[in-house]
């Protein structure tokens, strides 16, 4: 396939080289030139804008930071779209926002196919992450020849429509986000109840959270945050995604944003998530 890829952050980076030692003819195009350099060295083609990228080729793939990122760089842009092209959407968005990106799509003669990942960029790496696919049945069934690239086939997920798969991936996102904060105030807890960091972590591995405190208990307990699998930024727009789309109350998502927020105020909203179980220096917790 000849395939336009936009977005080269860290989980874009690390699918691009599936694409590329699949054989595909890969054209790359980035805000900022660096990262685009950097993966034309490893062997895709570097395209000085978003519409050069998209005029050439058959199927577009975006990564971008969120739906407005999607509206500016893709659909208010005037691109010269091939008609019949496939764009596969992982940027993670509201199912409103892809039922929009559908509708725009389908005037613009285009097919669109929303496919959120789950998973950091380890498994990303390793060809090993969850991928959501939502889209009309044909659409769906050609993108994933694309994102299957970059799935654990066994986590590999089909839905019926792109807000459908857009759902699924803050519901994903959403038990990472809570669990995170109850890693945290259990470690709190134990450290005011007079346990290590390694009784209270022993504990949580006998727990529902275990899997999540194997791999980021040792970073909060080092407070070591600059090793960045996902973002506090990052995690911060999903959970307003989450709040905006629910019409019920979500008070443990509303915590975590507030939590999140309170980093990214501090200036780590560029650490790893996992940054919110960092002491308060107000509260001394």
């Amino acid at each position: 396939m000849d395939i336009a890829f936009l977005g080269l952050g860290r989980m874009g980076r690390e699918l691009v080289p599936h694409l590329i030692d699949a054989g595909h003819t890969v054209t790359v195009w980035n805000r900022s030139p660096e990262p685009a350099q950097t993966i034309g060295r490893r062997g895709a083609h570097v395209s000085g804008s978003a519409a050069e990228a998209v005029g050439e080729a058959g199927t577009v793939v975006s990564v971008l930071f969120g739906p407005e990122a999607v509206r500016e760089t893709l659909l208010d842009a005037d691109l010269p779209w091939r008609p019949g092209t496939l764009w596969i959407d992982v940027t993670t968005v509201s199912p409103a926002d892809a039922t929009e990106f559908a509708a725009r799509a389908a005037v613009l003669g285009i097919r669109y196919v929303a496919s959120p990942v789950v998973g950091s960029l380890a498994p990303a790496r390793a060809g090993a992450l969850a991928v959501l696919v939502g889209g009309e049945h044909d659409a769906a069934r050609e993108a994933k020849r694309v994102v299957g690239l970059w799935a654990d086939q066994e986590k590999l997920r089909t839905f019926d429509t792109p807000a459908a798969a857009t759902a699924a991936k803050l519901v994903a996102n959403l038990a990472l986000a809570v669990s995170m904060e109850a890693l945290a105030e259990s470690l709190r807890l134990g450290r005011a109840a007079g346990l290590t960091d390694d009784e209270v972590l022993a504990t949580l591995s006998l727990t529902a959270i275990a899997p999540l405190a194997a791999t980021k208990g040792p970073l909060v307990t080092a407070a070591d945050y600059d090793d960045a699998q996902f973002t506090a930024d990052a995690l911060a727009k999903d959970a307003r995604l989450m709040l905006a789309t629910a019409d019920v109350p979500l008070p443990a998502v509303a915590l975590v944003a507030v939590e999140l927020q309170r980093a990214i105020d501090a200036g780590q909203g560029a650490k790893d998530f996992s940054v919110i179980a960092q002491q308060h220096p107000s509260r001394g917790t």
